[in-house]
């Protein structure tokens, strides 16, 4: 009976789910007695209880996933509420040049490996995305657990994070139709949706921002909760619904509130956020099954060591176009260095469609895994780092650098 399979389920979910959370919550306090990131822990505590795990909550599991991916939307969101879409739009057209560095630097390491393994142009398009898109959910995280929030190369770096998502818009339609063959009118459709949705949404965050605060109170905090965060999931729902990002969704709808209003909706989200978050990191090694990464590890890390160093190049070029120190510009470097949700979503893509191998899945797991774990510790220790650079003995014939 139908009613009987969903109440002896019920129980079991619950327990694994509240297994999830106290294991994610001792890694929380682990992290924060290490004065580091709890991400990379996250990740591992989803290898931990993932398919060939010792708990072996499955990837299919529609109720996680569907946690994680609010996790997504809330993570975004509050990335948002920290700009306004003025502020936004200006930095990223001072950025413009770095977006196409960025482009150039990180797409074409995975263009290049992905033919060396035989995986032809479309495995060359796909792990060239791959490589090139940082994690926007993870850079959020770092910023906040490290209070990097509102150093000056925080912006430019969330730029540069924004020019890559919006990137995204018509990259996933057109890898898409290319993945399943579909017809040439309907790919220009979708690729044409997706850039109309895109520009509506930078209309409305940078001249829609004050009559969309005449509906809110900050004297309403509750009210205020159900209105911003409805409001994103709404968007984020209808943004996928027509193939764009619901994640870049939720946060141009931050960005339509700013001062006094944001404020309130940051205290008010960021518990939960806390929550989601830990769970969207920890389905990232939930969906991997740890026995198909063997085989693929060492060439995932030479990958992961090469764009690495040039997501560095690309936080150099982005942190120096506001004067940024040599502590700043690699700090940007270390955020930008993490790969996340949309690399996930393009081996998703490959995997449906059947036109690549199953390593290729593989491949992009453990090369998630690796630079979303190295991310956060390298922004751990770029300030160390950059003091001991500014601090080491001069040689002869070269000054202090300052």
């Amino acid at each position: 009976m139908p009613g009987v399979d969903a109440t002896e389920s019920l129980p079991a979910l619950f327990l694994e789910f509240g297994l999830l959370l106290l294991g994610l919550g001792v890694l929380a306090r682990i992290a924060k007695a290490l004065s580091i990131s709890p991400v990379p822990l996250y990740l591992i505590a989803g290898l931990f209880f993932g398919d060939g795990g010792v708990v072996g909550i499955p990837a299919s599991d529609s109720f996680i996933s569907t946690v994680a991916e609010l996790g997504v939307v809330l993570l975004l969101l509050l990335l948002g509420l920290e700009y306004s879409g003025t502020e936004l739009v200006r930095t990223a057209q001072r950025q413009a040049r770095t977006g196409l560095v960025d482009i150039v630097l990180n797409a074409l390491p995975g263009a290049a490996v992905a033919l060396l393994l035989g995986w032809g142009w479309i495995g060359a398009l796909a792990l060239g995305g791959v490589t090139y898109i940082s994690s926007s959910g993870i850079v959020s995280q770092v910023m906040r657990d490290l209070r990097w929030r509102r150093n000056p190369e925080s912006a430019p770096v969330v730029s540069v994070l924004v020019i890559e998502d919006l990137v995204m818009a018509p990259y996933l339609p057109i890898l898409t139709v290319l993945l399943t063959g579909t017809g040439l009118v309907s790919g220009l459709i979708s690729v044409g949706t997706a850039l109309v949705v895109v520009t509506i949404l930078i209309v409305i965050a940078v001249k829609g921002s004050v009559r969309f605060h005449r509906l809110l109170s900050p004297r309403d905090p509750v009210g205020l909760l159900l209105i911003v965060f409805g409001a994103a999931i709404a968007a984020a729902g209808l943004a996928g619904l027509v193939d764009f990002s619901p994640a870049v969704a939720a946060f141009l709808v931050g960005l339509l509130l700013t001062g006094e209003v944001a404020e309130v909706a940051r205290r008010r989200l960021d518990p939960l956020r806390d929550v989601l978050a830990a769970v969207f990191f920890a389905y990232f090694g939930i969906a991997v099954n740890p026995g198909d990464l063997p085989a693929v590890l060492l060439p995932a890390a030479l990958l992961a060591l090469v764009t690495i160093g040039t997501k560095f190049l690309t936080g150099w070029f982005a942190a120096r176009t506001v004067g940024s120190t040599p502590i700043g510009t690699l700090r940007a470097g270390a955020l930008l260095s993490a790969r996340g949700e949309f690399s996930v979503v393009i081996a998703g893509l490959v995997a449906v469609s059947l036109v690549l191998p199953p390593q290729f899945q593989a491949f992009v797991a453990a090369y998630v895994l690796i630079t979303a774990s190295a991310g956060p510790l390298l922004a751990r220790f770029a300030e160390p780092l950059g003091w001991w650079w500014q601090q080491r003995p001069p040689r002869a014939g070269r000054t202090l650098e300052v």
